[in-house]
């Protein structure tokens, strides 16, 4: 087990895009890391020795939070390794294989996106929600968090990739579920809301995105970066934000900001 001084972040899809952001900013900061993926364990490798080489302690967590005994699966791992979690970054994500009118979407596609992108982020937070209280009625002060990584596409309509936003929607009311049934243990639920960020999700709209930032998309002028999100998760996580459960950090660059 772990120096009992030291916290563990669980982080799903943290090997890569926002979740390794994410990853590298807590490691920085000195948290005990969970990666969950989906890809095989030598192909995440690097990854994890470049979060290792920081001085933490790693823990690769190979399974699809879609799957009830693949969450099962990465929660024993987690606590038999490091006894203790702190934080809970549901951030595991994924678009719709082909973008289909609304008028076409299909149910696989439906179930799959939602089955990840929701059903695995709500079951996930029930078991960690779990663990988390019993550990503060055994101790008031350990330190406990949930934070679930969004879109703007939780109230920004895409009629090409409607399981998508409904997923994000859904992932919203979660939040503040969750949020409001944790409040008795005294642990903080928030949701972090990015806008276009510079990922392998989004490289195949690149050009499409440069040309729509360039001609005022959002405030600021630029990409987001898988930091920037990371920045803001490792805020709530240092406790910056105690009373302010149940909020949304937008990390959008003005994108939604309205203007005239």
């Amino acid at each position: 087990m772990t120096d009992p001084s030291n916290k563990t972040a669980l982080i799903t899809g943290g090997s890569r895009g926002i979740g390794l952001g994410i990853a590298r900013r807590l490691a920085s900061e000195g948290w005990n890391l969970a990666i969950n993926g989906m890809r095989p364990e030598p192909e995440v490798a690097e990854t994890m020795s470049e979060l290792k080489a920081t001085g933490i302690e790693t823990l690769y967590c190979r399974g699809d939070i879609g799957n009830p005994d693949d969450r099962a699966a990465v929660i024993h791992r987690v606590m038999d390794r490091f006894g203790r979690l702190n934080a809970l970054v549901n951030n595991a994500g994924v678009a719709p294989k082909q973008r289909l009118d609304l008028l076409e979407t299909t149910e696989d596609s439906f179930d799959r996106v939602l089955n990840i992108n929701l059903k695995g982020a709500f079951f996930l937070s029930q078991s960690a929600a779990n663990i988390m209280a019993e550990a503060k009625r055994r101790d008031k002060t350990f330190e406990a968090y949930i934070v679930n990584v969004s879109s703007v596409s939780a109230t920004v309509a895409s009629v090409n990739r409607g399981e998508y936003c409904i997923s994000k929607a859904g992932l919203a009311m979660v939040t503040q579920l969750f949020a409001a049934r944790l409040g008795e243990f005294d642990i903080p639920v928030y949701e972090v809301r990015p806008g276009v960020i510079s990922t392998d999700m989004t490289s195949g709209v690149r050009e499409k995105y440069d040309r729509l930032i360039a001609d005022g998309l959002s405030v600021q002028q630029r990409w987001g970066e898988p930091g920037d999100v990371g920045k803001a998760v490792a805020a709530l996580l240092r406790g910056d934000f105690l009373f302010s459960t149940g909020q949304i950090i937008m990390v959008d660059g003005g994108m939604t900001l309205q203007r005239l």
